[in-house]
């Protein structure tokens, strides 16, 4: 548990990974500075993206670090793990992890910090409600007009917290996790390379290492609105990669959604003989 002199009030760092996404990460990191209870660093970690210092130079509380990948496909995972011991080097009792595409509600850090003190911050993982914008709806003003969560994830009352055992529930878009518990876990797989499958062996992870998941009321991010193909075909090369290397790993095939998609379109195809996707 966390230290009594500390209960008051947790430092928090955020930590953004990003490549390209440049008016996602604008208005993020001026959503940031109007938080109430924000962040006490915010780690922003530039893939292969030299722009990213001139576009957060404007906004002082956000350290670059910029971080150089040594193929065409993001090291995300690398670059999380990356952040994090950034923010533990920092002095940060508190992790909060937000995809560049998402603008923190304006209580976002406060329930965050707020249910890291009240549950059992050693053996969660906190998420809060997203909810995803349309090409409409603007991030302009006051975001909470359009507060819609997405249904396939719980969504407590404001200052509701909510802890289940459903891991496969995890998303990585916004997470918290206290700085000790962090330790208890290595991170993010860094064999997985590009997009997709990362954040579901992570939480195969913390379930062996005896976590849970707190849904936080109240946490709400706002996903911002990009085109998107269904299935993701643009990535159809790292998702096949990073299925086989989930598959050596568990035993077991995640994004079957995706997968499925991709051999009704003719772009794969599985073996049951041999399990094996290709």
């Amino acid at each position: 548990m966390i230290a009594d002199h500390r209960r008051d009030r947790l430092r928090l760092a955020l930590i953004t990974i990003v490549s390209g996404r440049h008016e996602h990460l604008r208005r993020q990191l001026a959503h940031v500075q109007t938080c109430a209870d924000g962040p006490d660093h915010h780690l922003v970690l530039a893939m292969n993206d030299s722009e990213i210092a001139t576009i957060a130079a404007p906004f002082p509380a956000a350290t670059v670090i910029e971080m150089a990948c040594e193929t065409t496909a993001l090291e995300l995972s690398a670059a999380r793990n990356r952040g994090a011991r950034a923010a533990l080097d920092a002095g940060a009792d508190l992790l909060v992890f937000l995809d560049v595409d998402c603008i923190p509600g304006p209580d976002l850090f406060t329930r965050y910090r707020a249910a890291c003190v009240t549950g059992h911050p050693d053996s969660l993982l906190y998420c809060g409600p997203v909810t995803y914008l349309s090409e409409r709806q603007s991030v302009a003003g006051d975001v909470t007009q359009h507060t819609d969560p997405h249904p396939a994830r719980p969504a407590p009352e404001r200052g509701r917290i909510v802890v289940d055992d459903d891991l496969d529930l995890f998303w990585s878009l916004s997470f918290a996790v206290t700085a000790s518990a962090w330790r208890r876990l290595p991170g993010f797989h860094e064999g997985y390379r590009g997009y997709g499958g990362e954040d579901t062996d992570f939480s195969m992870i913390a379930r062996r290492r005896g976590f849970r998941i707190a849904w936080v009321g109240g946490a709400d991010a706002y996903h911002q609105y990009h085109p998107v193909s269904d299935p993701p075909v643009e990535h159809i090369d790292d998702i096949m990669r990073n299925a086989s290397l989930f598959h050596e790993r568990w035993n077991c095939w995640p994004m079957r959604g995706w997968l499925d998609a991709f051999e009704a379109a003719g772009l794969a195809t599985y073996d049951a003989d041999s399990d094996c996707w290709q």
